[in-house]
């Protein structure tokens, strides 16, 4: 039996979910919460409702909580500042690598 990954079904899956999608979702549960018994509750129908999985909802509110302050954690501009400044010491490390091999020969 192939592996999810193997089995192509994951091909369709976007790279990147569209920002709109995520804050109409965080906007519906916070909007409606009051209307559900539990918070689960109200995560998993806003979650049928836009044909996505009630896990993806449930970590794009608790990241937006943490955008807001209300919870603590990496902000999502923190992590996007992480991740850019991993990314440009990585090319600077590949750009010394490239200098040191290249004054080596001479």
């Amino acid at each position: 039996m192939p592996l999810l990954f193997e089995s192509g079904r994951m091909d369709s899956m976007p790279k990147k979910i569209d920002p709109q999608l995520r804050a109409r979702c965080v906007r519906l549960v916070r909007e409606h919460q009051q209307e559900y018994p539990t918070l689960t509750a109200a995560v998993s129908a806003v979650a049928r409702q836009e044909g996505v999985s009630r896990e993806s909802v449930r970590r794009w509110l608790a990241q937006a909580e943490v955008d807001d302050g209300t919870r603590p954690g990496i902000t999502s501009e923190e992590s996007a500042e992480v991740k850019r400044l991993k990314a440009e010491n990585k090319r600077l490390r590949e750009d010394n690598e490239m200098a040191d091999s290249s004054g080596q020969r001479n």
